[in-house]
């Protein structure tokens, strides 16, 4: 008898399955729910849309100020490191989301959760002996290169002054943050290479695009910029799988946006990162 694999099954046997489930699917058959993952902020909108994605894949557990419904949730503040050290015992992963994520907040709203409390949840992380922690950083540890052209023509919608190619922002080119909040991302990823230069742990970071309740570009600058839910959800997973030697590494997540400014294909090419969205497909 011809062996079958899981998607000729589900093309032959389960005609009406979207590609989406299709590969929840597969992953459920190649990979055994057995990885407990420690969702940080899992209450903001990115940690919803993440919580979409992974649950029913992996084992999951909420840290989070308030009670997360229908979520084992360990109630604290990330600035309190005694309180959140018993939320990382037996984590296979953690996906630190929680911050204070405004670009306009000032010193005094951003210290807590994002120097302090990302500290803490390196140092939980490590201490408890969990294998990766997928870091929420930003776009803003770069948006400052918006002052300049071509980006900020871009930006701006205005595309008749723009010559292709344009040259790309990367991952290795110099951090220029956009307000404190941008500078305490640097920061972040400056603490996590220090981090995985000392320890066995290992940080990923994700520099996400601008992710929307309208889950949808509304204004010029999205259509540069714009992240959907599902793509940056994919990415976690694609970081969560990716292979163990990966100690430290720096990925923009946007979508397929044709006025993007931001490399993705590092994250392509290092942990298979395809976005299933573009910014056009809602001009």
């Amino acid at each position: 008898m011809r062996a079958i694999s899981c998607l000729d099954f589900c093309k032959s046997n389960i005609p009406d399955l979207g590609a989406e489930q299709t590969e929840r699917f597969i992953f459920t058959r190649r990979h055994p729910m057995t990885k407990r993952i420690l969702v940080t902020g899992m209450s903001g909108l990115i940690g919803g849309a993440v919580r979409k994605r992974l649950e029913g894949r992996y084992t999951l557990t909420a840290l989070n100020r308030s009670d997360v419904p229908g979520a084992p949730t360990v109630q604290a503040d990330i600035a309190d490191f005694d309180a959140i050290r018993p939320a990382f015992k037996g984590q296979h992963t953690v996906v630190h989301l929680a911050a204070s994520a405004r670009g306009s907040d000032p010193w005094e709203r951003v210290r807590d959760p994002n120097l302090i409390g990302t500290r803490n949840v390196f140092e939980a992380a490590r201490e408890a002996g969990v294998q990766r922690v997928i870091y929420a950083s930003s776009g803003s540890t770069i948006s400052g290169w918006e002052k300049e052209r071509p980006y900020r023509a871009l930006v701006s919608g205005d595309y008749d002054s723009v010559s292709e190619p344009w040259p790309m922002i990367t991952h290795e080119t110099p951090t220029r943050p956009t307000g404190v909040y941008g500078a305490t991302k640097v920061w972040g990823e400056a603490l996590a290479w220090h981090v995985t230069d000392t320890s066995d742990l290992s940080i990923l970071c994700l520099r996400i695009g601008l992710v929307n309740a309208a889950d949808r570009p509304t204004e010029p600058r999205h259509f540069s910029v714009w992240c959907s839910q599902r793509d940056i959800s994919q990415m976690v997973e694609r970081c969560i799988e990716a292979p163990s030697h990966l100690k430290y590494d720096i990925f923009f997540v946007l979508s397929k946006n044709k006025w993007g400014y931001r490399d993705i294909s590092h994250a392509g090419e290092v942990v298979g990162f395809e976005p299933l969205d573009e910014a056009e497909s809602y001009r």
